[in-house]
């Protein structure tokens, strides 16, 4: 039977490769087996096959302030971009590509999307552009994205180039038990960040999206040193461990305490908060082990603290917690959260408080678009009203639930 073609009665398939598969499909069918350091020239001969020139590949730095640019052959290697004031940062902070006019060619900017994790921005130059070339680099910088993802974990070359500066033994620990800071489906979305990003020790914060819930854990572990790295660790070890087990929250709780006790004994502890999120219906359940309570906010404001009943921190066990339940209407946005936000203060000063952190989130909603952008913008005018100081660590962790389901994503086109 020729190519193409069926049996009697069969319609006729058209198997024939067109030029947008054969681009896509050398990078798809060389990179599997490419050593990570030949990622680079393959990109850049790949995108010269559209006409496109002067490539870059951005990534994102730890403390999500610039753009660096992943040094390789056949790859432009200039300054890093500053994520709030650059066509490149505009990319990022969006998810969306940005054309720029620049001496008669078009510079175009394009996220790097792994899932919906802004992993950086692929730039380049072409002479003109149509919907072809716009359809075509979007679907190439989302295959670049996948195989920088899957590259990562066995190179450092990547971290590298996101290492603005000296990280720590605790914050290099930390940053290598976290998720992806960002996650998006159509009935939520989640954004996280750390601060001092290379040097954060005892916070942390998880999540797993296991069919229509969501888990979540927030984590604060005694100290700013490696041991405090150390407890993070095997808390989140323990929360992922009895999250797998598909127990509920009052077990999932009861085992992060073994766990530390056992580990660590009576004097140290962990405060912790854990959640389950029915995407779907928009039920939330949690338990809050000696955290602070999340903020509710609905139509752009701060509605109230989610207040509940509170159980010891992890560690200090023994009590059996209470789950607190709340059903969340659509647009509702969490906002989780670690002590070193509302605890640090100026010598001489208050602390900063609960009621400062409010008056922040209110303005946020005013100031930013998305929740990667709105998390990311909280903390960095947080920081500036805690007068430049992270004495302690400060985590923030936003939610926002959207419901309704995914299931015409699997509906072949």
């Amino acid at each position: 039977m020729a190519e193409g073609e069926r049996g009697p009665g069969r319609e006729m398939v058209d198997r024939s490769e067109g030029f947008g598969e054969r681009l896509l499909g050398v990078l798809l069918d060389r990179a599997h087996e490419m050593p990570p350091q030949l990622i680079a020239p393959l990109i850049a001969e790949e995108v010269a096959k559209v006409g496109g020139r002067d490539v870059s590949i951005l990534l994102q730095d730890y403390a999500q302030l610039v753009l660096a640019p992943l040094p390789g052959r056949r790859l432009m290697v200039a300054g890093a971009e500053l994520i709030n004031d650059s066509h490149a940062g505009e990319a990022f902070l969006t998810a969306a590509p940005v054309e720029v006019a620049f001496d008669g060619s078009v510079r175009m900017y394009l996220p790097l999307l792994d899932g919906s994790d802004q992993v950086g921005v692929l730039a380049l130059t072409l002479d003109t552009v149509d919907d072809d070339d716009r359809r075509l680099l979007r679907r190439l910088a989302s295959l670049i994205a996948d195989i920088l993802v899957t590259k990562h974990t066995y190179t450092d070359q990547f971290f590298q180039a996101r290492r603005r500066e000296p990280m720590s033994v605790a914050a290099e620990i930390q940053w290598s038990l976290l998720p992806p800071l960002a996650m998006s489906i159509p009935q939520v979305t989640v954004a996280g960040i750390l601060e001092p990003a290379y040097r954060i020790a005892g916070d942390s914060f998880d999540y797993a999206l296991n069919e229509n819930i969501l888990h979540v854990a927030m984590i604060d572990a005694m100290g700013h040193d490696l041991g405090a790295a150390a407890m993070a660790t095997i808390a989140i070890g323990a929360y992922r461990h009895a999250r797998r087990a598909d127990v509920d929250l009052t077990e999932i709780y009861a085992f992060m305490d073994r766990a530390i006790a056992g580990q660590f004994g009576p004097d140290r502890f962990v405060t912790a908060q854990m959640m389950r999120l029915d995407t779907t219906t928009g039920r939330l359940q949690w338990v809050n082990a000696g955290h602070p309570a999340p903020l509710l906010i609905r139509d752009s404001r701060v509605l109230h603290p989610l207040e509940g009943p509170t159980t010891l921190p992890v560690g200090f066990g023994g009590e059996q917690p209470r789950m607190s339940e709340h059903q969340l209407q659509r647009g509702d946005r969490l906002l989780c959260y670690t002590d070193g936000v509302i605890e640090e203060h100026v010598a001489g000063q208050e602390p900063f408080g609960e009621e400062q952190l409010i008056r922040c989130v209110d303005r946020m909603m005013n100031q930013a678009s998305g929740v990667r952008a709105e998390v990311r913008w909280l903390s960095k005018r947080l920081l500036e009203e805690r007068g430049g100081l992270t004495s302690d660590d400060a985590t923030l962790f936003l939610i926002e639930w959207r419901g309704g389901d995914a299931d015409h994503l699997a509906v072949p086109l």
